[in-house]
């Protein structure tokens, strides 16, 4: 999987990109990272990438020839080009699903008060947020959808972790337990320790049933049968 990430700020990517999984599955070249400097295309001697808004207002804006020259030279045309900003898109294990099927993306990473509107009409495919609040920049939400995509590709993770994450069978995932068996005068649930593969299922079920309802019952809108206990999807 190819992604190329536009940014003011691409050494806010190097310890992330060097990290645990995502630094081995560039390494073992399951997973391609390319940074690219935005000023880089800059047409003026100052490198500016930025102007102020028509119309007025506070901040300003990312201006629309650098990001045109940035696009152009990765190839946008044949590519699925992400624009992160706090407008688009809900993230969630459905979009990063159709974003690795996607195999080569563009993230553009926005500051300021955003970028051009222009770029968004000839080059942007969709529009991402991770989550209902602002931040300085999407770096950080190019981080997330990264690290997201990464766990999807083939032989980064064993499918049978990915089977028992969160969100993969459409709710959150049951409480986890390791040694000792008692911490604080709390002890490890019975059924964990009991062997009993079956009951170790069911009770994993029912407690990520309920943490959903307590925790993401919006979720529970989209599992057939989801108030039911054991109910199937």
């Amino acid at each position: 999987m190819k992604v190329s990430v536009i940014t003011l700020f691409p050494e806010l990517f190097s310890e992330f990109l060097e990290a645990s999984i995502l630094g081995r599955a560039q390494r073992e070249g399951r997973i391609d990272v390319e940074l690219v400097q935005l000023r880089d295309f800059a047409t003026d001697r100052h490198r500016s990438c930025d102007d102020q808004p028509y119309g007025g207002g506070p901040g300003m804006v990312l201006s629309p020839e650098p990001l045109a020259g940035a696009l152009e030279a990765l190839d946008a045309r044949n590519r699925w080009t992400v624009y992160l900003t706090p407008s688009g898109r809900l993230l969630d294990q459905r979009l990063v699903e159709e974003c690795v099927a996607r195999h080569s993306l563009i993230l553009i990473a926005g500051r300021y008060e955003g970028i051009d509107q222009r770029i968004v009409d000839l080059y942007v495919d969709d529009e991402v947020s991770i989550g209902d609040y602002v931040l300085s920049g999407g770096e950080v939400p190019a981080m997330v959808l990264i690290e997201a995509m990464s766990r999807l590709v083939g032989g980064v993770i064993r499918d049978e972790s990915l089977h028992e994450e969160s969100f993969v069978a459409g709710m959150v995932e049951y409480p986890h337990y390791t040694r000792p068996e008692e911490f604080a005068g709390r002890r490890v649930p019975d059924v964990l320790l009991s062997g009993h593969h079956a009951q170790i299922v069911r009770w994993r079920r029912e407690q990520s049933l309920a943490k959903t309802k307590r925790m993401r019952p919006d979720l529970l809108d989209g599992i057939a049968g989801g108030t039911e206990g054991d109910g199937e999807r």
